[in-house]
Formats: structure tokens, C-alpha cells, sequence
């Protein structure tokens, strides 16, 4: 377990680079973690959303004992919006329901990172007409992080 340091190391190190080809957006917040994820909620709730889990990753790290830049996610959907996505492809249901990662870089820069609909519908083979039922998460998110 000599290397498990090294590899978190490593980890603090990426940048929102590191994911161009998987799908995985990436805004810069002008807030701190806990503020991005705060924003996010409340105008998550402003449009009605549900909000399923809010997981504070390096506050659990540092019950454990361990040591991790501040990182934290949100998930939050609609059922009406997400279950038509579940019932024309059951495999959407492991990416809803939505989820944005708050999570501050190596340099302190702050972060907010979410799965592109687009990334999701070419995943999943959803149909078009759906899209729309996933792609406010752009607008949301880029609102919460300026």
C-alpha cells in the first residue's frame, strides 16, 4: 500500500484537462467548493429540481483520517424529466440522477464538472427528443459557478 499516496498525489496533480475525451465538462467557479455547491443547490431548487444527495468527499476523507482537497457533489434531477430517459434506455439510470462534482485543483482553483447530455445521449443511445430533458445542467451549472 507503499503506492496509494503516490497515486493521490498524482490525482491532486490532474486538471480539468485530463477528461477532454470523456464527456466530463469542466467550469471554473469564482466561489470556493462549499459556495459552488450551495449556489448550485439553491437555484436547483429555484426551478423545482429535486436534490437526491449532497456528498462532501473530503470531509468524509478527513473523518477517516485522510487528507483531500475540498470536493463535494451534487445530485439532483427531476423524476419527470429523468424517468422517460430511464424508460426508453434502463442503462441512463446509472448516470441519473444528475450529478456536478465541486472540486478545487492542485493550484487552488475551483472547479465544477458535470456529464455533457450530449456525452450522455451518444452513451446511452437516447433519443434526440429527450436531450432537452437533461441539457439545462449546462445553463444551471454555469450560472452556480460565476
Amino acid at each position: 500500500m507503499k503506492f496509494l499516496p503516490l497515486m493521490l498525489m498524482a490525482a491532486a496533480a490532474i486538471g480539468p484537462d485530463a477528461s477532454a475525451d470523456n464527456g466530463i465538462e469542466n467550469v471554473a467557479s469564482n466561489y470556493s467548493v462549499s459556495e459552488t455547491i450551495d449556489r448550485l443547490e439553491s437555484l436547483a431548487k429555484s426551478k423545482q429540481l429535486t436534490i437526491f444527495a449532497r456528498i462532501d468527499f473530503s470531509g468524509d476523507a478527513a473523518k477517516a483520517g485522510l487528507s483531500m482537497l475540498p470536493t463535494q457533489m451534487l445530485i439532483f434531477g427531476n423524476p419527470k424529466a429523468g424517468t422517460p430517459l430511464m424508460q426508453a434506455v434502463p442503462t441512463a439510470a446509472i448516470d441519473l440522477p444528475l450529478k456536478a462534482l465541486a472540486w478545487q485543483d492542485s493550484s487552488g482553483r475551483v472547479w465544477l464538472s458535470y456529464n455533457a447530455p450530449e456525452y450522455l445521449q451518444q452513451r446511452h443511445g437516447l433519443p434526440a427528443p429527450l436531450l432537452p430533458n437533461i441539457a439545462g445542467i449546462k445553463a444551471l451549472v454555469e450560472q452556480a459557478a460565476r
